[in-house]
C-alpha cells in the first residue's frame, strides 16, 4: 500500500524535469504538459494547491538562439539561454493554465534568495499569497544571473527548499526515470525499484551512485532533495513523467520511489538543514558533541577551531573532530570574536574580550542536528 498519495496533499510541489518538458529537437512537449495541467486543474478545483518547478528554460532557449550544445556549452551562453528560453516557457505555462482558468506566476529565484534568511521569509510570504489568490507559482532557478558557483545547479534541490518555504506538505520530482533502483536498471538486469525509504543512509547513497544519471543533477540530487524535504517533515517521491496525466499514474499505481518524512523541524530548524551554504565552520571536540548531543547549548570550552567570515547571526556548520558535519547553528559571536573565545572556559571570557559574554556561543534553540 503506498504510503505517500500526492492527491491528499493540500499543498503540493511537482517538480518537472527538463527532458520530459523538452524534447529532442529543442521544442515543448506541449500535448503531453497539457495533460499535466489538466491533472493540476481538476485537483485545483478539489482544494488542492499545487506549486510547480519547471526546469527547461536552457534547453528551449539554446534552440531559439540556434547554441550548440544544448546551450552549456559556456558560462555565457547557457545564461543567454535561459533569458530567452524563460520567456517561452513562462508563456507555454500562461496558456496552457489559462485554457482551465488558471492564472500562472512566474518566480525566479538564485540561491541567496533562499539561503539568506530575510530574502527566504520574503519568498514565502509572496508563495504564501499567490496561493491565496488562486495563482499556480511557476519557479525556476534564474539561469540567466546564476553563476556556477553561486547556484542551485539542479532543480531537484530547488523544489525541496521551495516546499520547505512554502510549508508545503509533499513534493513530486516528475523524471525520466521512475525512481531509485539498486542499481542501473539500463545495466543489470536484477536491479530492483526501491519504492519505500525510510532513512536515507550509506546504503541510498551507494544506490544513487550506482543509478543512472539523467538531467542536471542526476539521482544523486534527487536525494539530496529527500534528505531537505524529509528533515523538514515532508515526504518526497521521484515518479516517471513518461505518460500522460503522470500524477494520476502515480496516485492508482503506486510506481515510485517514496521517501518517508523522518522529521518535524520548526520552520526556522528546517530553513538551517535545508541550507546548502554557510557562513563558516567550526570543529568541537568529542565532550562538546555529547553535549550538544544531550540537550546542551554549545560552549566556548568546546571549539577547538573556527573557519570563514561571519557575523553574529551567521549559520554555522558544527563538525566533529573527524570532519563530519552534526548540527548546524547560528552564531552568538562574529568571527573575529569566535577565534579569540574558542577553547576558553566560560569565567575567562570577559577577561579576554572586555565586555560580558554571552553564555554559549551557539545556543541549543538556534541549533539543528543533520
Amino acid at each position: 500500500m503506498m504510503s505517500f498519495d500526492p492527491a491528499n496533499c493540500p499543498r503540493l510541489v511537482v517538480k518537472i524535469g527538463s527532458s520530459l518538458l523538452v524534447s529532442d529537437d529543442g521544442t515543448v512537449r506541449r500535448d503531453w504538459l497539457a495533460t499535466l495541467v489538466a491533472e493540476i486543474a481538476e485537483r485545483r478545483r478539489d482544494g488542492q494547491r499545487i506549486i510547480l518547478v519547471s526546469s527547461g528554460a536552457i534547453a528551449l532557449g539554446a534552440r531559439l538562439l540556434g547554441l550548440d550544445d544544448g546551450g552549456r556549452k559556456r558560462l555565457d551562453d547557457a545564461q543567454a539561454a535561459a533569458a530567452t528560453g524563460q520567456i517561452a516557457l513562462s508563456q507555454c505555462w500562461a496558456e496552457l493554465l489559462a485554457a482551465h482558468d488558471l492564472k500562472a506566476a512566474q518566480i525566479l529565484v538564485t540561491l541567496g534568495d533562499l539561503e539568506d534568511r530575510r530574502r527566504y521569509l520574503n519568498a514565502a510570504a509572496t508563495l504564501a499569497r499567490l496561493l491565496r489568490l488562486d495563482a499556480v507559482p511557476v519557479i525556476n532557478e534564474n539561469d540567466s544571473v546564476a553563476t556556477q558557483e553561486i547556484r542551485f545547479g539542479d532543480n531537484d534541490r530547488l523544489a525541496a527548499r521551495v516546499g520547505q518555504a512554502a510549508r508545503a506538505d509533499g513534493i513530486i520530482l516528475l523524471s525520466d526515470v521512475d525512481g531509485l533502483y539498486s542499481a542501473d536498471p539500463k545495466r543489470d538486469d536484477t536491479a530492483e525499484l526501491i519504492q519505500i525509504v525510510e532513512t536515507i543512509d550509506d546504503r541510498i547513497d551507494a544506490m544513487a551512485e550506482g543509478a543512472s544519471a539523467m538531467g542536471s543533477g542526476g539521482m544523486a540530487s534527487k536525494i539530496e532533495a529527500a534528505r531537505i524535504a524529509t528533515a523538514a517533515g515532508m515526504p518526497l517521491a521521484i515518479v516517471s513523467g513518461q505518460q500522460d496525466r503522470p500524477l494520476s499514474a502515480f496516485s492508482d499505481s503506486g510506481r515510485g520511489t517514496v521517501f518517508a518524512a523522518e522529521g518535524s523541524a520548526s520552520a526556522r530548524e528546517a530553513w538551517m538543514a535545508g541550507r546548502l551554504t554557510s557562513a563558516g565552520t567550526i570543529t568541537i571536540d568529542a565532550g562538546a558533541v555529547r553535549a550538544v548531543k544531550d540537550g546542551n547549548s554549545l560552549l566556548a570550552a568546546g571549539v577547538t577551531a573556527s573557519t570563514g567570515r561571519f557575523t553574529r547571526g551567521g549559520v554555522l556548520d558544527i563538525m566533529d573532530e573527524n570532519g563530519v558535519i552534526i548540527a548546524r547553528g547560528l552564531a552568538e559571536y562574529d568571527s573575529k570574536a569566535m577565534r579569540i573565545v574558542m577553547g576558553r572556559k566560560t569565567g575567562e571570557l570577559e577577561a579576554v574580550l572586555g565586555y560580558a559574554p554571552r553564555p554559549a556561543v551557539i545556543h541549543r534553540n538556534h541549533m539543528v542536528f543533520l
